[in-house]
């Protein structure tokens, strides 16, 4: 509940209200407790106090639950019997203005980025690569930059990651050794994320983060990412939202800490950000997270234990809402024992104590005062919502969708030119040139095929008639001389030279007659 005179107002002890100092609220917050203890609902009272001072916020609904903060609450036995503990007479019960977004386009406006946007550092996180399949994937996205060719879907890093298989020997003098069994892992570990459905993740139009940041009616719109679905991917999960704390950092401009924040961003579930996280990731995630605040962004995690937190990033979570922990095991006592080291103490009660005896809706509290410094802990009771409590039906939520100013923006999938295209369209001419150049070997011009084979034929017929001349006229000298030295009659040589010239000229018919059909057979069979 926000007013001027209690400024953003959360919850109440016996020393009276307790609010987040609103130039302080970028400085990052944590809402920690067992399952069932009420988290979900400080989730929910934040955030419509946050809308009704103007500050836009995004939150991921796990359960459907958040979507309520779209409804006017209703009075209920259970809040009228709680208005004196809050000094409240009349509650103005509201909703929020809400923008529904998936990743998956099925429960509100779609959200897509890029794989160039993703960066190889988050794609390896979300692709679970080993350093060896990182190093390549880092190659490939250089080698894209150098080219010009854009990463923008998934079968345009399997169209980078197929040409550089291809051309691995061109590249690793320079850029190191590209080994095809990293680049095939890399493939099935995509073929692994198309098959859980992120391919409607990857791609264009991609989502403008200022599209987060908007007022309407002089309250902030509450941008509920459904993720019931996502859920079951938790990486995907984590790294979607790393993603867009990223391009948070990276876009908006510095502008040091305002009377209010310009952005409040809810992690719910957030020990999946850091489960499996190498340092490097890690390191960036604190960086992030120290110098988003300068950019008017506030951050608030949501998980069971502070120990789900790296201790670096737990030290940046100012404002802190610890709902009751559980102690049964030794485990679960040391969970306690340094959930309550993280709150200022308090004379008046044991923390540790304390955190195992909190009711349902009951909580320590420790908002950061006008200097930055923590507040001692207070035992105080949440605030109810003004919003309805619990999920909306399936005919408001489509509503909903389409009221708003950005329905349509993000609905049809662009698919402009990009490395598989670009690749492809290479691919097509090389073979075009290769079959080309094949063409020209193997298919001599028909002119002169036809040229050579009348040459070939009008040769031989000159030589056969050429041989059997020749022979003839030898056979006919070799018959005269033996006469003469025989001195035989004429008659008689008449009569045999005759026969041997007669012999003579039909052998050179059959030998032109033999040349002639071998050639003709050899043409038709040609």
């Amino acid at each position: 509940m926000y007013d001027k005179e209690r400024g953003l107002y959360i919850a109440h002890s016996s020393n009276g209200a307790l609010s987040i100092t609103g130039k302080m609220a970028n400085r990052h917050g944590l809402i920690a407790g067992a399952t069932g203890t009420g988290k979900t609902v400080t989730l929910q009272v934040m955030a419509e106090t946050f809308c009704q001072a103007g500050v836009p916020c995004f939150m991921a609904d796990m359960k459907g639950d958040l979507s309520g903060i779209s409804q006017i609450g209703k009075m209920s036995g259970f809040i009228e019997k709680r208005l004196p503990e809050f000094e409240i007479e009349n509650p103005e019960f509201q909703s929020c203005p809400v923008r529904l977004f998936d990743v998956f386009g099925e429960q509100g406006h779609p959200m897509r980025a890029t794989i160039s946007q993703m960066g190889p550092q988050l794609l390896s996180r979300l692709l679970e690569l080993n350093e060896t399949q990182d190093g390549v994937l880092n190659i490939v996205f250089r080698i894209a930059d150098e080219r010009g060719l854009l990463i923008l879907d998934l079968k345009d890093l399997r169209a980078m990651l197929d040409y550089v298989s291809k051309n691995a020997k061109e590249y690793t003098t320079k850029y190191g050794n590209i080994s095809s069994a990293s680049v095939g892992a890399i493939q099935r570990a995509l073929l692994q994320l198309e098959n859980q459905g992120a391919d409607k993740f990857f791609g264009e139009p991609s989502f403008d983060i200022y599209d987060l940041m908007q007022t309407e009616g002089g309250k902030g719109i509450m941008n509920v990412l459904a993720a019931d679905k996502l859920m079951m991917q938790p990486k995907l999960y984590s790294t979607f939202l790393l993603w867009l704390l990223s391009e948070l950092y990276s876009t908006l401009p510095e502008v040091g800490d305002l009377p209010l924040p310009k952005l409040v961003f809810f992690f719910d579930e957030a020990h999946m950000l850091f489960d499996g996280t190498s340092k490097a990731l890690l390191d960036k995630i604190e960086q992030v997270i120290r110098l988003i605040r300068s950019k008017g962004v506030g951050i608030y995690f949501i998980t069971q234990s502070p120990t789900d937190i790296p201790e670096n990033i737990l030290g940046q979570l100012g404002n802190r809402v610890q709902h009751a922990l559980r102690a049964y095991t030794p485990k679960d006592q040391k969970a306690v024992k340094t959930a309550a080291d993280t709150f200022r103490a308090n004379p008046d009660f044991k923390t540790d104590e304390a955190i195992m005896n909190l009711e349902t809706g009951e909580a320590l509290v420790s908002f950061l005062d006008e200097k930055g410094a923590p507040n001692m802990v207070e035992r105080a009771k949440i605030l109810f919502p003004l919003s309805q409590i619990g999920a909306i039906t399936e005919g408001q939520r489509l509503d909903i969708i389409k009221q708003s100013r950005i329905y349509g923006k993000y609905d049809t999938p662009i698919d402009r030119e990009s490395a598989f295209e670009v690749l492809m369209a290479e691919a097509e001419k090389q073979l075009a040139e290769q079959r080309q150049q094949q063409a020209e070997i193997d298919i001599p011009k028909p002119e002169a095929k036809t040229e050579k084979k009348k040459s070939g034929m009008m040769s031989k017929v000159l030589k056969a008639v050429l041989t059997a001349i020749t022979s003839t006229f030898a056979t006919i000298l070799g018959t005269y001389v033996s006469d003469k030295v025989t001195g035989k009659k004429t008659k008689s040589r008449t009569s045999t030279t005759g026969r041997v010239a007669k012999n003579a000229t039909s052998a050179a018919t059959r030998t032109i007659t033999k040349e002639l059909t071998r050639d003709i057979l050899g043409n038709l069979i040609k």
